[in-house]
């Protein structure tokens, strides 16, 4: 029969080719247990990645909002009828809030060709604050080449403004919307 030492040296830790010690045992178990740690932390990456790719998914598929960002800006578009390409910007070149200005409205025909004797009416205000404009701007001159001149605008504090123009000419009547944004 085996001693208590041989007991343990040949059950308990059998190697092939021999037996290993205890001592041998606990160095083994240290790096069992690196081991498992090294699992862990790559299982615990692996499920980051899984749960990241979920939400990419997620974000792609969903839905997206009708409303664009901020206003439409653009100094040139079409009427909204198609009868007529519309131009907006300052007589000066510049924007300057709190100043009485003066603003030139180009209007061409789709073809290109400068419209004439056109009644102008001009609306507008500030869509967020529900006001209107603070004057009655008009549309005073025409300076030839399908511009005129639309004289008493005035902004009286920064934000998003619009400016309505109505327009009657030999080809019909149409409508155009310009947004300022000061």
């Amino acid at each position: 029969m085996l001693g208590k030492q041989g007991f343990f040296r040949h059950s308990v830790f059998p190697q092939a080719g021999g037996t290993r010690s205890v001592r041998q045992n606990v160095v083994c178990r240290r790096g069992t247990g690196l081991a498992s740690l090294w699992r862990y932390l790559l299982a615990g990456l692996g499920l980051a990645a899984l749960l990241a790719g979920i939400l990419a998914v997620v974000y792609l598929t969903a839905p997206r909002s009708s409303q664009p960002a901020g206003p439409d800006v653009s100094r040139t578009k079409n009427t909204n009828n198609g009868l007529f390409v519309a131009s907006f910007s300052p007589e000066r070149g510049v924007m300057r809030q709190g100043e009485l200005e003066s603003w030139l409205l180009t209007l061409k025909t789709k073809a290109g060709v400068p419209v004439e004797g056109a009644a102008i009416a001009i609306s507008g205000g500030m869509p967020l604050h529900n006001h209107g404009l603070p004057t009655s701007p008009q549309a005073t001159d025409y300076l030839g080449d399908g511009r005129y001149r639309i004289e008493g605008v005035k902004f009286t504090m920064s934000g998003w403004w619009q400016l309505h123009f109505a327009i009657s000419a030999t080809a019909g009547s149409d409508t155009v919307l310009f947004n300022v944004v000061l």
